[in-house]
């Protein structure tokens, strides 16, 4: 039972993930962002810090999505690796298009 609530959490969560990084990187809706990550990126790099930023969203979404599918065949504690390897590479490719377009993290 509670790897099926386990499931249907990170199912929901991964869902939410990848539909952001969805209008992020295909719908380049940058404006679904808080105005201060975005506002020393020039008009030319938006079209690919909205790519990194929505890849590295699906990156975290699609873990969580696998998180939960696989805790319902290893366990919950075990899956956990799963998100946090793809949490880790999302946060990461997030931090790289923030850093490299935004000039910082604010």
């Amino acid at each position: 039972m509670e790897d099926i609530l386990f499931l249907i959490i990170m199912g929901g969560i991964g869902l939410l993930f990848v539909y952001l990084g969805y209008l992020l990187w295909i719908k380049e809706k940058i404006n679904i962002m808080h105005d201060y990550h975005y506002t020393k990126v020039d008009e030319t790099d938006k079209k690919a810090y909205t790519r990194i930023m929505g890849i590295g969203m699906i990156v975290i979404g699609i873990g969580s999505l696998l998180s939960g599918m696989a805790s319902l065949f290893i366990g919950g504690a075990k899956s956990g690796i799963v998100f946090g390897v793809s949490f880790a590479i999302g946060i990461l490719m997030m931090l790289y298009g923030q850093i490299k377009y935004n000039h910082g993290l604010f």
